[in-house]
């Protein structure tokens, strides 16, 4: 039986960003519950601001084709979302709401194809002890009305500067052990979704 194909998306573009290290250990965990996975760096996917007038005008940027396309190919997808002000940060939402929309030059893998029916996970960061504890819930809200089911098991990372040891994974072994039980649960529900 084929693999389930799982996404893992850090919500930042930021070189430094504690996402990226996050999504690191996420992917791997991903991949131990018996996964493939395609670590998605948004800044291979560049867009503007959504707005209505320049889709009219231009159709959706050409990141934002190969995104779709990317996401459509995928069984789930694994947000690692930095917290900025209690919510998502305006990169990630853009890019989601980009990607909502539908393409008439491939309408079979774009708009809410490249959603619905498919497995989502959500992880939170921060530098501070709550771990972005307040954007799991908005995000929740907003892969659920965009058709995808968000697992129930959800983490967040605290003092994700110094979460990620150097063999990828998470030093705190009871948040390790909680991302080892989100990706098989991630998985497993993937592989149900998709069957």
């Amino acid at each position: 039986m084929k693999l389930p194909r799982i996404v893992v998306m850090p919500g930042s573009r930021r070189r430094e960003a504690l996402s990226r290290r996050v999504a690191q250990a996420c992917a791997q965990a991903v991949r131990g519950a018996g996964a493939e996975v395609e670590l998605v760096d948004l800044d291979d996917y560049p867009a503007p601001l959504y707005d209505g007038d320049l889709e009219a005008a231009s159709g959706l940027p050409e990141g934002i084709v190969r995104l779709q396309r990317v996401l459509h190919a995928s069984d789930g997808l694994l947000l690692v979302n930095p917290e900025y002000n209690g919510s998502l940060t305006p990169l990630l939402k853009n890019t989601l709401d980009w990607c909502s929309r539908p393409n008439p030059a491939d309408a079979e893998r774009s708009g809410g194809k490249v959603y619905a029916g498919r497995a989502a996970a959500v992880v939170g960061t921060s530098p501070g002890a709550l771990g972005g504890m307040r954007v799991l819930f908005h995000v929740r809200d907003v892969l659920g009305y965009l058709g995808m089911q968000v697992i129930p098991q959800q983490v967040a990372v605290g003092q994700a500067g110094e979460a990620v040891g150097a063999d990828g994974r998470l030093l705190d072994a009871a948040r390790q052990g909680m991302l080892e039980g989100l990706a098989e649960a991630l998985v497993d529900t993937a592989r149900r979704l998709r069957a």
